[in-house]
This record gives C-alpha cells, sequence and structure tokens, in this order.
C-alpha cells in the first residue's frame, strides 16, 4: 500500500488496525534486518562548546534531524499528519558518548527501528566521524499523540505499513 497524500480520515486507518493492536511489543520486520538509515550531518562552530567540542545536548539535535530524514525518505510527510493532530514526541532517551565529535568534522548519523509498539516506536541512532568512529549511541522512544490533547494515540496504519516496509 502507497501512503496516501492524504492521509485516511477512517478510524480504523487513524487507530493503527488490528495490525498495530497485535500483541505488545511488535518487531519492524519478521526478522530480516533492513540497513539503518544513515544522514549526513556536518558541525558547526555554533554546534561546539568553550572546548571545542560538540555540547552534548546537539547530539539530541543530531539525532533529532536524521529521524526527520528518515521519515521523509519513507514517503511520511509529517506535515499533513501535523494538520490532523498527529506527531511523534520524544518520551525517553538515552545517550552513551563515546568519543568526541570536534568542529568541522563530517558526522553520519544512523536510524535504525528496533521494535514498534501500539503507541510507540524505539529506535537505535549511531553517529560516526569521517574516520568510522562511534562517537555517540543513543536509544530513542517516540510516542504517537494527538497534539491537542497530548494523549497518546495507535500509529496510524499507513504510517505503521511504511515503517515496517522500510521503503
Amino acid at each position: 500500500m502507497e501512503l496516501p497524500d492524504q492521509p485516511s480520515t477512517d478510524k480504523e486507518a487513524l487507530s493503527g488496525g488490528k495490525e498495530a493492536l497485535s500483541g505488545d511489543k511488535k518487531a519492524i520486520s519478521d526478522g530480516k534486518e533492513a540497513p539503518a538509515f544513515t544522514w549526513p550531518v556536518r558541525v558547526y562552530y555554533e554546534d561546539t562548546d568553550a572546548g571545542g567540542i560538540v555540547y552534548y545536548a546537539n547530539y539530541l539535535k543530531f539525532c533529532e534531524r536524521a529521524r526527520t530524514e528518515w521519515l521523509r525518505s519513507l514517503g511520511i510527510d509529517q506535515d499533513v499528519w501535523l494538520d490532523l493532530q498527529i506527531g511523534f514526541v520524544v518520551r525517553q532517551v538515552s545517550l552513551d558518548l563515546r568519543a568526541p565529535a570536534r568542529f568541522n568534522d563530517a558526522l553520519r548519523v544512523t536510524v535504525e527501528p528496533k521494535r514498534i509498539r501500539k503507541v510507540s516506536l524505539e529506535c537505535t541512532q549511531q553517529i560516526f566521524n569521517q574516520q568510522g568512529e562511534l562517537l555517540c549511541v543513543a536509544e530513542v522512544k517516540a510516542a504517537c499523540v494527538n497534539l491537542s490533547t497530548m494523549k497518546p494515540v495507535a500509529i496510524p496504519g499507513p504510517i505503521l505499513e511504511v515503517i515496517r516496509r522500510g521503503s
């Protein structure tokens, strides 16, 4: 199924349908490892602290950019869903900072979905420098919410399908 240009207002499509409700934990794919999505990020002077290394909070920004571009690459138009008051918010994140990035480094930020549940998506993200050194590992859990009420809602079926398919 192609992701529609306009999301369905059908209740089952928006609620994620029966597929989204099957089991508490649902793997993204049936045991097949899809390659991680990769997004390039350049470290600007504004990203660094007084010591000349990337300020720790900016790794979160780099991860957010990569997740946004990952969704875009899947054809998920967040603007359309936001108009319907459906959005993803980060509920939980952990960062393992292993080595510093520095001004002007060319980084690669990956996104690898790990688990999808009725109302949430868990991803592992890694940040590498141009030498391929692993600098940071982020574990991110994002919840799908109704933006009017800020209450959790089921991930819409069209979004689930595209994420599971991975293309």
